[in-house]
């Protein structure tokens, strides 16, 4: 990106005098000034600098630093992604360690060198660019409907484009899948997609009891049962225009089960206690990590409603399976907890990346959330290790699952192993394609090449 078409600098200096020198040695960039907070903050928001240079002493106490660490903050709030490079006359390390620790790039103390500053600068843009360069590809990964699914991995894109297709019919959707796989993500998608007028309603069926579950999805009438002391709409006929997800539909209790399925057929219920028809206008998305062949085999669930249920089916790998999937996540999230916990900047060590690569996840997604958030509190610094995560480091490098060996087309084998290794790379650096193109020991036109080449995003 040239210097011309960048976002302007911000430069935050009270003594006169520096400010122009400062904008003098650093006369290659388009840059605003200001000299106080309010002055900042008004340029802040008018021009959205990528970078900012700012004296922690500004008025009307610019012997002190409360204004400067005031203003950081509030820059950081309005754009997380803002590098700001603190200058100060205050040599101390507790200030170097607070301004670092609430999200600036980098610290200086007066007098500094203007040639170095200036590489501080340029690094500082480099980085914002690359930073803006991933955000696009990630919000480009899927339409508005799955916005809520990251992957990169080739079954869930597969998935992802079924879910598509799928989501404008009327057809029931079932989702397969370990628990913590983003089921419900993928159910709101279809929702979403189908563009229906309806809410998204979801209810699971292992969470209520059995004697409550039938009123929950049915309703009842007034004075349907002891208790029961005025009509109520049932989760069925809150969907109505809608989406009903049923979750962990292996639960539901067998009784029920003759019941869902006379409204699959008839697409109209009868509340507890009631006597009369309901027409309802619904989409059924349900979900279950259970295997259901083996429950019909055993006689607890329903063929016929299997049947009835399974007009689409989908299995969902589990997060082990999805190559770079882990680590792409895992930044993500660091990303969201950072932010939530005004932590600044977080980022995993290369040591804490193996070990996410390396672990199995028996809780998927759900885990993997619930790890890092744990990890963005507990951090004592800006790097998140093995021990923040509670992982355990790699043994050794971990080398990418093989192709069968009974396919032994040299040309797909080789495109298998250049799309693993791309998304690999893509994941351990963040979707950054300089340093991914640095990992695999390839130049960046290269990189770009071979991902056109593959279809990799």
């Amino acid at each position: 990106m040239s210097a011309d078409k960048q976002p302007p600098l911000l430069i935050v200096e009270d003594d006169l005098a520096l400010q122009k020198q400062i904008k003098w040695s650093l006369d290659r960039y388009e840059s605003v000034t200001a000299h106080d907070r309010g002055s900042a903050l008004l340029a802040f928001r008018r021009h959205q600098p990528a970078v900012v240079t700012m004296d922690l002493g500004l008025p009307p106490d610019p012997d002190a630093t409360s204004e400067g660490f005031k203003l950081l903050e509030q820059m950081l709030d309005i754009d997380p992604h803002v590098k700001v490079i603190v200058l100060t006359g205050q040599n101390e390390q507790a200030n170097a360690l607070r301004a670092v620790a609430l999200g600036a790039y980098d610290f200086f103390a007066k007098p500094f060198e203007p040639e170095l500053l200036g590489l501080t600068i340029d690094r500082a843009y480099r980085l914002f660019e690359l930073q803006a360069e991933n955000r696009r590809l990630q919000a480009a990964q899927h339409p508005d409907a799955l916005s809520g699914l990251m992957t990169r991995d080739s079954e869930m894109l597969r998935i992802c484009r079924l879910i598509e297709r799928v989501a404008s019919s009327d057809a029931t959707v079932m989702l397969l899948g370990e628990s913590g796989t983003g089921k419900e993500v993928l159910a709101q998608g279809v929702h979403e997609a189908s563009k229906r007028s309806g809410k998204f309603v979801a209810i699971n069926c292992a969470a209520i009891p059995e004697n409550l579950l039938e009123t929950e999805l049915f309703g009842h009438e007034k004075g349907a049962f002891t208790g029961a002391t005025k009509t109520t709409v049932g989760k069925i006929e809150t969907a109505h225009g809608g989406t009903l997800m049923l979750d962990e539909i292996g639960d539901l209790p067998h009784s029920l089960q003759a019941k869902l399925l006379r409204f699959l057929q008839e697409r109209t219920i009868e509340r507890v206690g009631g006597r009369q028809e309901i027409p309802v206008d619904v989409r059924v998305v349900c979900a279950t990590h259970q295997n259901l062949q083996g429950q019909i085999r055993e006689g607890r669930f329903r063929e016929d409603l299997y049947y009835r249920l399974a007009e689409i089916v989908v299995d969902i790998p589990p997060l082990r399976q999805r190559t770079g999937d882990a680590v792409l996540l895992a930044h993500a999230f660091l990303r969201r907890f950072a932010q939530e916990q005004r932590r600044g900047s977080l980022s995993f060590t290369d040591e804490a990346v193996r070990a996410i690569e390396a672990h199995a996840w028996p809780g998927n997604v759900r885990e993997l959330l619930n790890v890092v958030k744990r990890a963005a509190i507990m951090a004592d610094g800006g790097r998140v290790g093995c021990e923040d995560l509670g992982l355990r480091p790699p043994p050794g490098e971990a080398g990418t699952a093989a192709p069968e060996a009974s396919d032994l087309d040299l040309r797909r084998i080789r495109e298998h192993a250049e799309r693993e290794a791309i998304v690999t790379a893509l994941a351990r650096a963040n979707g950054n394609i300089l340093r991914a193109a640095e990992i695999l020991g390839v130049s960046r036109p290269t990189l770009y090449d071979l991902m056109h080449r593959l279809g990799i995003k």
